[in-house]
């Protein structure tokens, strides 16, 4: 048997349909002496609705907008979870151990259903697993070398993928009903491969010179994002034919890309990297009409070099099409990102536990507006609407009133800050 083969796997889901969603319950009040937990990972779910964590006591459930923990697992013993992916906002959710003291195998991948609070299926592997994707007819594990596609209803064995090292477990999967399509990296630096399962169809892509990065897929699995190890640009492909549509340049110096975003309408690309700058670009071509000619690079909304006139005599740096808007955040912690429900919004997530939501300018773009500021991992804190102090409301002058659900209260490191006026 292969190094990397499935040793056994328990189907047992018979009875929890992945297509059936209802309300999570509600978070478990916890003291407010408890420190607060090590983040081990976060992710969103496939809509960017929510987004999950996993610490090292367990794993938590929070609503994007308006932002909100929806519910909490926290484990009696052992407890660190090092991947948490969600289907959509039903009840199952696949896990993975990790951290010093992990609840699960590293080399197993946990079905969780939440209804039961316990799991009702596992896949074990022979090397300790990367990630999990999830759709609601695949389950997809990664690991070192290796990727599996499994059938959801039954846990059986579908399609197996070779890759070049993956320690990321780098993978993205389409969204849309009825066509599959999977991306992962492919057995050469630089490459990457994508399955058309519909048609049956593999097509590698050279995408760059140096190892990839950071890749990302609109929910039809029609435009693809890729980045390199050397992380100043960023393509995007037509996934049908291996077209190279369009190139975006982070920056000029070196930087990890630490994740890449679609719009649902593939209009604009979020990037985030270790230099504490998200980035969003305008697109040339909208999903769905990848197979049409990109919109010309002298169209007025994409920002260029302004010596882009010269781009004949100059380097390909002084003709290149950099982001409409920016947000700068503290460098030093990994962020993700995703595009929100309100228009023209982006939700940023920190491993430091920040959730912030921005506002970006389409037309004049710039300087993204922060809308909102949380920290997720501490005990929740209500600010004054005027003076913006974390507050008891009794404390409250009149006049001002505590912003959010004042029945949710907690201390905030067992202090309070009383409100100046």
């Amino acid at each position: 048997m292969p190094q990397d083969e499935p040793d056994s796997f328990s189907p047992s889901i018979p009875e929890s349909n992945p297509n059936y969603q209802m309300p999570l319950p509600s978070p478990a009040e916890s003291t407010s002496s408890s420190p607060p937990p090590t983040l081990l990972h976060i992710s969103f779910n496939q809509d960017h609705g929510c987004f999950a964590a996993g610490t090292d006591h367990g794993f938590r459930i929070y609503n994007c907008d308006p932002f909100r923990e929806i519910f909490r697992r926290d484990f009696e013993r052992g407890g660190g979870i090092g991947v948490v992916e969600m289907l959509f906002r039903c009840n199952i959710l696949a896990l993975v151990g990790g951290g010093p003291d992990p609840q699960y195998p590293l080399n197993k991948v946990m079905i969780w259903d939440d209804h039961q609070s316990r799991c009702i299926g596992e896949l074990s592997f022979r090397s300790e697993v990367r990630s999990v994707k999830l759709r609601r007819d695949r389950i997809i594990v990664v690991l070192e070398q290796k990727i599996f596609v499994y059938n959801f209803a039954d846990l059986k064995l579908l399609h197996q993928i070779e890759t070049i090292a993956n320690p990321k477990g780098l993978c993205a999967v389409s969204q849309g009903v009825g066509s599959l399509v999977l991306v992962c990296p492919g057995l050469q630096k630089g490459q990457v491969r994508v399955e058309h399962y519909a048609s049956k169809r593999t097509k590698f892509i050279m995408a760059h010179d140096s190892r990839i990065a950071c890749f990302a897929l609109t929910q039809d699995g029609q435009l693809l994002a890729t980045s390199s190890t050397k992380g100043t640009l960023v393509r995007i492909f037509n996934t049908l034919d291996g077209t190279l549509l369009q190139e975006v340049r982070r920056g000029a110096d070196r930087a990890e890309i630490y994740s890449l975003a679609f719009s649902s309408n593939a209009q604009w690309l979020a990037v985030s990297s270790d230099k504490g700058t998200v980035h969003v670009f305008n697109l040339k071509v909208n999903s769905g009409s990848a197979r049409s000619e990109p919109r010309s690079t002298s169209d007025p909304t994409l920002p260029t070099s302004s010596l882009s006139f010269i781009k004949g005599v100059l380097p390909k740096y002084f003709s290149s099409e950099w982001s409409v808007a920016q947000f700068r955040l503290v460098e030093g912690s990994p962020y993700i990102v995703a595009f929100g429900h309100q228009k023209n919004t982006v939700v940023i997530l920190g491993m430091d536990g920040s959730f912030y939501r921005c506002q970006f300018d389409p037309v004049n773009g710039g300087e993204m507006t922060q809308l909102e500021y949380n920290n997720f991992l501490k005990p929740e804190a209500r600010r004054c609407n005027l003076c913006f102090l974390f507050v008891d409301e009794s404390l409250c002058l009149p006049g001002h009133r505590i912003l959010g659900d004042s029945s949710r209260w907690r201390w905030v490191q067992q202090r309070v800050t009383i409100c100046f006026g």
